[in-house]
């Protein structure tokens, strides 16, 4: 039988700090490769604002297309870090622990790569703020504070702020550990962001209390930002948006996006920065489990969405499910994002050897997160191309290759800044292994503590 060590404190900072004190080579490329990526999507944005919307792909009556599509996709990733270390925490799952620090930081990321997609769409991104805050000193016209324009900032902007204050909160006893470890001007540095930190009595009580609060704030916005969402589809007359179904249907749509994008950055980062002893198959097959019940829940409110539009018998609702079902290219997508989103995955997950492969892992929670972006692509595209009834409304929509560079682009970027943000903090909390640490030495039993055996790779 084999057991796997423990790790001393030590060896615990060496391991995890070794991309914050040195500078691998792999690093160097990666963050040139992925500057190139989003330099060209800064240039295709620059283009299209000179040039004009006309470059891209959108027609009347389609007015959206793979921005906001991709707008949506990022709003569901960012939803990773409430659900894996938000509630995780409240629910003490000890499992949690190497993967909360990498979630929280792609939440924050993701949302900064959500907020710019309705600047880059408007194509003049200086006339949004008009539109975004309703007042208007000069002249006295207030937009209406009742349309999606106004809720999506204000939500989005929001969930941002209290998951960087989340993400900051966990960071001081690691900061504290930095500054003890540098010199010169990084010490000092250091030594302000960590706010004073000592590891006193005192000092850990009011962390941990931060901790427990924000959690608990941080849900009703978890679930209000992409119910808010959604309902920028809701509100509108367009057939097939105009479900009530599409609160509940998009926040866990989102949640099985992103933990499943949670799966994806813990595999590569465990190959990366060689986080064998931190993150273990016991993990991944955690965030399995938790992804066959909520794909389950995702498909039963998916089911309610295509019979509420069955039950209606509204022509227009049925036509645009028609479309989207069995009219090609769109039953193309169809079949796919199905087949990726569910049928494939949810099926191999309930083996256990496939729960505890990496490379099993990665490519499924891959498929997952292609396939939902389809699916978010198919409930706006088809829909907007039946608009009404006239046969001279029907349009079709083909992206161009600027909405394609400007897409990469923001994939690109999120990896920049996961990979920027590695070089000066740890992805994995130093505290929170420590702890566990202690957890995996002793077990309590009754009022005696024991010595705890983990198995190992």
């Amino acid at each position: 039988m084999y057991y796997r060590r423990t790790l001393t404190e030590a060896q615990i900072n060496q391991q995890l700090l070794g991309t914050v004190l040195t500078t691998p080579l792999w690093w160097i490329v990666l963050v040139s490769l992925l500057g190139i990526v989003v330099a060209g999507a800064v240039g295709a944005v620059g283009w299209m604002i000179n040039q004009g919307l006309g470059v891209t792909g959108l027609r009347q009556p389609v007015f959206w297309g793979f921005f906001i599509t991709n707008f949506i996709f990022w709003v569901g990733i960012s939803h990773a870090g409430v659900m894996i270390s938000a509630i995780l925490r409240l629910s003490q799952a000890e499992w949690r622990r190497p993967m909360v620090r990498a979630a929280e930081t792609m939440t924050v990321f993701a949302l900064m790569a959500s907020l710019a997609m309705p600047l880059v769409h408007a194509g003049r991104p200086w006339r949004i703020f008009y539109w975004v805050f309703p007042y208007d000193w000069a002249r006295g016209i207030w937009p209406d504070v009742r349309s999606p324009l106004v809720w999506d900032p204000i939500a989005i902007t929001t969930y941002l702020t209290s998951s960087m204050l989340f993400v900051y909160t966990a960071l001081i006893p690691d900061l504290a550990i930095i500054r003890d470890r540098s010199t010169g001007w990084r010490r000092s540095v250091y030594g302000a962001l960590s706010l004073g930190w000592h590891g006193n009595p005192r000092q850990w009580k009011i962390q941990g209390f931060a901790g427990i609060l924000l959690s608990a704030l941080i849900l009703p916005v978890f679930v209000s930002v992409h119910s808010i969402v959604s309902w920028d589809f809701s509100v509108s007359l367009v057939p097939s948006w105009h479900v009530t179904i599409f609160a509940p249907y998009f926040v866990i749509g989102a949640v099985h996006s992103g933990v499943s994008a949670v799966v994806t950055l813990m595999i590569i980062m465990r190959k990366l920065y060689k986080l064998e002893n931190f993150i273990w198959e016991e993990h991944i097959d955690a965030l399995a489990r938790l992804l066959m019940v909520v794909a389950l829940a995702w498909m039963f409110l998916f089911w309610l969405d295509l019979v509420f539009a069955l039950w209606l018998r509204e022509e227009q609702e049925i036509t645009v499910w028609m479309l989207r079902m069995f009219e090609p290219p769109w039953s193309w997508l169809f079949f796919l994002f199905f087949m990726f989103s569910f049928v494939i995955p949810v099926p191999l997950w309930m083996f256990r050897r496939v729960r505890r492969s990496f490379t099993w892992m990665l490519w499924t929670s891959l498929l997952v997160n292609f396939g939902m972006f389809l699916e978010r692509f198919l409930i706006i595209v088809p829909a907007l191309m039946r608009k009404g009834p006239q046969t001279f409304t029907y349009a079709t929509y083909r992206p161009s290759p600027v909405e394609f560079t400007i897409i990469f682009g923001t994939i690109a970027l999120v990896c920049f800044l996961l990979l920027i943000f590695s070089k000066f903090f740890p992805l994995i909390p130093l505290w929170e292994e420590k702890e566990g640490q202690l957890l995996i030495d002793h077990v309590k039993v009754g009022n005696v503590y024991v010595p705890a055996l983990v198995k190992e790779h």
